[in-house]
């Protein structure tokens, strides 16, 4: 007794679908392997679920990668890879020129500061850091002017420039201080409550 011919068309319920989909596959992989055995045909069989999940069957002995590149020479060297690889490249192009354009960004900012410009934004920590850096910039400064005897000049100009930030530091501090006991000598509030 033969089997009944079905419709072809979408099946509506998800369970039966997968069903049908999972014996389908398993089906046709069967035949795939059949053909490859029998003929010794060469054969790749890729196929992706509704949930973007992949199976693949490959003549024993062979990979994906060899059947694409044989299917390639068979058009005419139609590089398949191409148009992704340049997509690639010009997306990585873009982030790079993003990355470069950031980095700027804050080495600028990092730079002013070290200049000693726009310190007025900074609070008392940023501060205490950007003592700490100058501090261990000019002793690498130093070691290389001990070890290179040029660059007396530049030395002079980075002391000179540490030393306003350290003064603009300190100045800061004292402002910071009597606006602390401003605010606590107006409003009566416990110094501990100052420091949150």
């Amino acid at each position: 007794m033969g089997r009944g011919k079905i419709e072809i068309k979408l099946i509506e319920n998800p369970t039966n679908r997968q069903v049908t989909y999972s014996k389908r596959r398993n089906g046709i992989f069967k035949k795939a392997h059949e053909l490859s055995v029998l003929c010794d045909a060469k054969v790749s069989l890729i196929i992706f679920s509704k949930n973007n999940k992949m199976h693949e069957y490959v003549t024993p002995g062979l990979t994906t990668k060899r059947m694409i590149d044989q299917y390639q020479e068979a058009l005419g060297n139609v590089d398949l890879w191409c148009s992704h690889y340049e997509r690639m490249l010009e997306k990585l192009r873009k982030l790079k020129e993003i990355n470069n354009k950031l980095r700027g960004e804050i080495s600028y900012g990092f730079e002013r500061n070290r200049l000693g410009a726009d310190l007025d934004n900074l609070n008392f920590q940023q501060l205490q850091s950007l003592e700490e850096e100058l501090i261990s910039s000019s002793a690498m400064i130093r070691e290389r002017k001990i070890s290179n005897d040029r660059g007396a000049n530049l030395l002079h100009v980075i002391k000179t420039r540490t030393e306003t930030c350290k003064k603009k530091v300190k100045n800061l501090e004292q402002v910071n201080r009597s606006l602390m006991l401003g605010i606590e000598d107006k409003y009566m509030v416990h110094p501990h409550y100052l420091m949150m």
